[in-house]
């Protein structure tokens, strides 16, 4: 994982973040990623060349929301989205991690272990959801 901060956007980081959001909606959202401290954008390398994104904003007590999570079409369902978040959890120590989705992106989620509800039809004709995540700590009661 490669956090990405540079002045201009590599093209591929862009070409994934339009699987994630609109074309026209990138550069004012890589600007806040530049200018805001509490928002990170993540890039996963494979063979030198990204084929995965995530986009967080950390907000209070170890809870972040990711806003954008990608991975290249040819690389789907090879644990790449997973790896990004399990890099997130553990780098930054957090106990809860919120995603708003639609249903295309459900099944990744609740495979991560995300509790899902429906916030119903934001759009006309789109059912979005949100996905929770909160860390369980397992302690072991050692028995004499």
């Amino acid at each position: 994982m490669e956090e990405i901060n540079m002045e201009v956007l590599p093209t591929s980081i862009r070409k994934l973040l339009a699987y994630a959001i609109s074309e026209s909606k990138i550069d004012a959202e890589y600007k806040l990623y530049q200018k805001k401290e509490n928002r990170k954008l993540y890039g996963y390398k494979q063979a030198e060349q990204f084929v995965g994104c995530i986009g967080v904003v950390f907000t209070v007590d170890n809870t972040c929301i990711i806003k954008q999570i990608a991975v290249s079409p040819d690389m789907r369902g090879r644990g790449i989205g997973e790896r990004m978040i399990d890099y997130i959890i553990e780098n930054y120590s957090l106990s809860k991690i919120f995603a708003e989705t639609d249903q295309d992106a459900v099944n990744f989620y609740k495979k991560m272990g995300f509790t899902i509800t429906s916030l119903g039809e934001k759009y006309p004709g789109v059912e979005r959801f949100m996905c929770k995540y909160k860390r369980t700590v397992s302690m072991k009661i050692q028995e004499d």
